[in-house]
């Protein structure tokens, strides 16, 4: 296989009454029609928290309040390489409203999820679904 570039991109495992939230990439978009934690690329020179800030005030109306990173994972798709920077929101500014076309959803930990998300999501999004309890936020 050949290499690819890679592409950094920020997300956001955003918390709220010991829930999460995952969003639907709207039709027209790569990859349209998956579920996805918020977030996208980060820019030359941007920090992968500021990236995450920046992305979750555009789709969402959103300001972060309280961040703390998660953890780092690389996904070769066919066309690319992403490398995910996963960080826990715990705290905003402001409630999470759609403003790209995208549809949201809150989940719980420890429920089986049936949405379709990104392959690249779905790691972290299995260690969340595998909390216990909903108090148990990661």
């Amino acid at each position: 296989m050949s290499e690819h570039r890679i592409i950094d991109v920020a997300a956001g495992i955003l918390w709220q009454d010991g829930r999460f939230l995952a969003v639907r990439r709207p039709p027209g978009t790569s990859m349209a029609g998956y579920w996805e934690f918020p977030g996208g690329k980060v820019e030359p020179g941007e920090s992968a928290e500021r990236a995450l800030v920046r992305e979750l005030d555009e789709e969402l109306g959103v300001r972060a309040r309280q961040m703390e990173f998660a953890r780092v994972a690389r996904h070769d798709y066919d066309h690319v390489s992403v490398r995910l920077h996963f960080f826990h929101v715990r705290e905003v500014d402001g409630e999470p409203e759609p403003r790209e076309g995208q549809e949201m959803a809150w989940l719980m930990p420890g429920v089986p999820c049936d949405l379709t998300f990104l392959p690249a999501d779905e790691d972290i999004l299995a260690e969340i679904i595998g909390l216990s309890a909903p108090g148990g936020e990661m």
